[in-house]
C-alpha cells in the first residue's frame, strides 16, 4: 500500500482547518474589544466633563476638614442668661419677698434679685420680671432640709451627717441617683416659675470629708455640677457655683456665675477672680461680725470694699454686706442701705 504524504495527513488538514477558525474568531473578539473600550473611553469622559462643567453643584456636601468643628447646638428652649461682671443684686432667703402685682418698684433697685425657690411663688417672679429684673432662684442641692415640700422623697441611704451650725440639715449622697432624681424636679420647679438661673448651694460638702458621713470628694462635687449644669441648661436655665474655690479650674467653662460667701473673711477673694476674667460675675456676700447690722463699722465696710489687705484680688466682684439670716436688709460699698419688704 502506498504511504501517504506528511503533507498530506488528515491530522494536519484538520490542525490548518482549526488554525483558520481560530485566527477568525480571535479577530472578531480583538474588534469587539476595541469597539468596547472605545465606547467605555467615550462615556468616561463625557461624565468627567459633565462634573467640571457645573453638575449638580447644589447637592455637593463640604467635606468635614472643608466644615469645621461642628457648632454646638443652642439650649433648646430660648437664649441662656449671662449675667455680666458688675451687676448688682440683692440676696434674700429667710422670708419670701412682699412683692404685690401692682407693685411699681422694689428696693433696692438693682439688676438681680436672688431669692428663694419654693417660698416665692410664680407671681413673685413674674412681677420682678415686669420690673426689670433677673432672676436667680436658690435651693439647696447638697444638703437635705427638713421642711422643703419634698422632704418625703429622700431615702435614709441618701443622707449624711447633719451640717455644722444647721440642725435638721443633713448632707446628701451626690452621687444617688434619688438624690439626682430629686434634684432634677426642683430644677424643672425653677424654669416653671419663670427662673432665669438657680444657685445651688452646699455643693462643697468635700471640704469637710471627716464631718459629712458620706466620704465626699472633691470628684463627687465635679461630676454632681456637670449634671445640674446639663439639667439647667436643658430647661434654658443660667447656673452659678456657690462656694467651692479648689474646683473652680474643673467647672468654670459650665457655669455663668459665681455667689461667694466671706472670701474677704478667709482672704480667698483671688481664688474666685477668674470667673470675672472670664466675663462671669462673682457675686460676693460678706457678713460682718457687728451686733447691729443698722450701723455696720465704717472700718469694716471699707475693708470689705478695698480691693487690698485680706479683700485682695476682689476687684469688680458684686459685693452685699448682709445678716447671716439673710434678710431683706443690705449696705453695698458705696453706702447705699436697703430693707426688701418681706412676709413675715
Amino acid at each position: 500500500m502506498e504511504k501517504l504524504a506528511h503533507s498530506d495527513s488528515p491530522r494536519v488538514g484538520c490542525m490548518r482547518r482549526l488554525s483558520r477558525r481560530a485566527i477568525i474568531l480571535l479577530s472578531i473578539l480583538l474588534a469587539l474589544l476595541i469597539v468596547g473600550l472605545a465606547i467605555g473611553l467615550g462615556v468616561g469622559l463625557g461624565l468627567t466633563n459633565d462634573s467640571e462643567d457645573g453638575g449638580d453643584e447644589e447637592n455637593e456636601q463640604p467635606s468635614p476638614t472643608e466644615s469645621g468643628s461642628p457648632t454646638p447646638p443652642p439650649p433648646s428652649n430660648g437664649t441662656l442668661w449671662q449675667p455680666a461682671v458688675n451687676s448688682s443684686w440683692q440676696i434674700v432667703l429667710l422670708n419670701p419677698l412682699s412683692l404685690s402685682t401692682s407693685a411699681q418698684s422694689v428696693s433696692p433697685d438693682v439688676d438681680i434679685y436672688d431669692i428663694d425657690l419654693f417660698t416665692n411663688d410664680q407671681s413673685t417672679i413674674e412681677k420682678l420680671h415686669q420690673l426689670g429684673k433677673k432672676v436667680i432662684c436658690y435651693f439647696s442641692a447638697g444638703s437635705y432640709e427638713s421642711f422643703r415640700p419634698d422632704s418625703s422623697e429622700f431615702q435614709s441611704s441618701d443622707l449624711g451627717k447633719e451640717l455644722d451650725g444647721w440642725p435638721g440639715e443633713r448632707w446628701l449622697d451626690l452621687g444617688s441617683s434619688n438624690v439626682r432624681r430629686i434634684m432634677a424636679a426642683r430644677i424643672a420647679l425653677a424654669a416653671s416659675k419663670g427662673c432665669d438661673a438657680i444657685d445651688p448651694d452646699n455643693v462643697d460638702g468635700y471640704v469637710r470629708s471627716n464631718e459629712n458621713g458620706l466620704g465626699l470628694s472633691e470628684g463627687d462635687s465635679i461630676d454632681f455640677l456637670q449634671f445640674l449644669s446639663a439639667e439647667a441648661r436643658n430647661h434654658t436655665l443660667a447656673i452659678g457655683l456657690k462656694n467651692a474655690g479648689s474646683i473652680i479650674p474643673d467647672v468654670l467653662d459650665i457655669m455663668s456665675f459665681s455667689v461667694n460667701e466671706q472670701c474677704v473673711q478667709y482672704s480667698e477673694c483671688e481664688t474666685f477672680a477668674p470667673f470675672v476674667e472670664k466675663g462671669k460675675p462673682v457675686f460676693h456676700i460678706e457678713y460682718p461680725n457687728d451686733e447691729s447690722l443698722n450701723n455696720v463699722a465704717k472700718s469694716a465696710v471699707n475693708d470689705i470694699c478695698s480691693d487690698s489687705g485680706s479683700a485682695s484680688g476682689s476687684s469688680d466682684f458684686s459685693t452685699v454686706i448682709k445678716d447671716m439670716d439673710l434678710s431683706g436688709w443690705v449696705e453695698y460699698c458705696d453706702g447705699a442701705v436697703a430693707d426688701t419688704a418681706t412676709s413675715e
